[in-house]
């Protein structure tokens, strides 16, 4: 594909392991990206969670700006952008009341029934995001490999995401990291983010790149490729370090 003049990441599983900071490596890869070209991060996560994954160790890099960087937390649901040296909240998609009372009592009720709802966990299973309700089976702070022994082929989460579909229709259920589904308004996922993202920033949907590990029809990355960005599937942060060695020294110049 031609040159992007943007490129777009999913987080967990793709720049960094789930709920953890980004790797040495990642991050100074992730930073020379950064020197050549507007990039942005869509992703499950609050922004909190971006915060300490990726937001607070390139602070800590001198002289890196960060003009360019679209922080898209909650698959999309909210963007961020860095505006007069603090983080300013251009959007919000926040579900109603009573579509985030129906959403928790629905995930609990169908995790339940489906002998999914796990007694040894690491803090909330289900997480009221405002714009998101996130359920994780193990909890928010689950250690990656616990994660990975619980779900190792994704077929439990993407079960719970066809059940709890079925009893909320009007909502948008997608499977999200390794042990969690993602729960927004109707229509607003992964492909409304990046939309919006053309839309703000003026490039084109085909002058973007996105990079993801989930990027099969059952995962929260596929909006975006069936909306028909190109895309480039990952299996791993490692993966996407070697990805971009490759891809960083196309950029002969930062693009304006």
């Amino acid at each position: 594909m031609p040159v992007p003049r943007l490129v777009a990441f999913d987080l967990d599983d793709t720049l960094a392991p789930s709920k953890s900071p980004l790797d040495p490596r990642m991050l100074d890869t992730f930073a020379r990206l950064l020197d050549a070209v507007p990039v942005a991060v869509i992703s499950g996560g609050q922004f909190a969670q971006f915060d300490q994954q990726l937001v607070a160790p390139l602070r800590a890099r001198d002289g890196l700006r960060l003009d360019d960087l679209h922080l898209m937390p909650t698959c999309g649901t909210r963007y961020y952008r860095w505006l007069d040296a603090d983080w300013h909240l251009e959007y919000a998609e926040d579900l109603t009341e009573d579509e985030r009372t129906r959403a928790i009592a629905v995930v609990e009720d169908q995790a339940k029934q489906a002998g999914l709802w796990e007694t040894e966990t690491w803090g909330p299973i289900i997480e009221d995001r405002g714009s998101q309700i996130t359920f994780s089976a193990l909890g928010q702070a689950a250690p990656v490999d616990a994660k990975k022994a619980w779900d190792p082929d994704g077929s439990k989460k993407d079960h719970l995401k066809r059940l709890v579909q079925a009893q909320l229709p009007d909502l948008e259920v997608r499977s999200g990291g390794s042990t969690s589904i993602d729960i927004t308004r109707k229509g607003i996922d992964k492909a409304y983010g990046m939309t919006k993202l053309a839309q703000i920033t003026g490039i084109a949907l085909d002058d973007m790149l996105f990079v993801g590990d989930r990027l099969d029809p059952e995962g929260n990355d596929y909006p975006v490729k069936a909306l028909g960005v190109p895309c480039h599937a990952v299996t791993g942060w490692p993966d996407t370090a070697d990805y971009l060695d490759e891809l960083i020294p196309r950029f002969r110049a930062p693009v304006v």
